[in-house]
């Protein structure tokens, strides 16, 4: 019984750790879309957008979004949708 609460609080707490959806590069989307859609699901402002736009293009990769997995599990899948490659780190 305690081994089980203790499980469950660790399972608990890894949920809620911190993580970042990671935006990564690909040669099929605009600068325009990939800004527009981050302003759109992630609520950025749009130099906030455009900024992340441009470290994805020269860095292959930037961590766009912070939270618990909790709620970056939708926003991260709005992107996939909209076709950008992310993932929850």
């Amino acid at each position: 019984m305690e081994t089980e609460l203790l499980e469950q609080s660790i399972t608990k707490k890894q949920s809620e750790a911190i993580k970042n959806i990671v935006l990564y590069n690909d040669d099929v989307n605009t600068f325009d879309f990939v800004i527009e859609t981050l302003v759109e699901i992630c609520d950025h402002n749009p130099l906030q957008a455009e900024q992340c736009a441009f470290i994805v293009h020269n860095n292959g990769k930037c961590a766009v979004k912070g939270g618990t997995y909790t709620k970056l599990e939708p926003l991260c899948k709005a992107l996939l949708n909209k076709g950008l490659s992310a993932t929850i780190e």
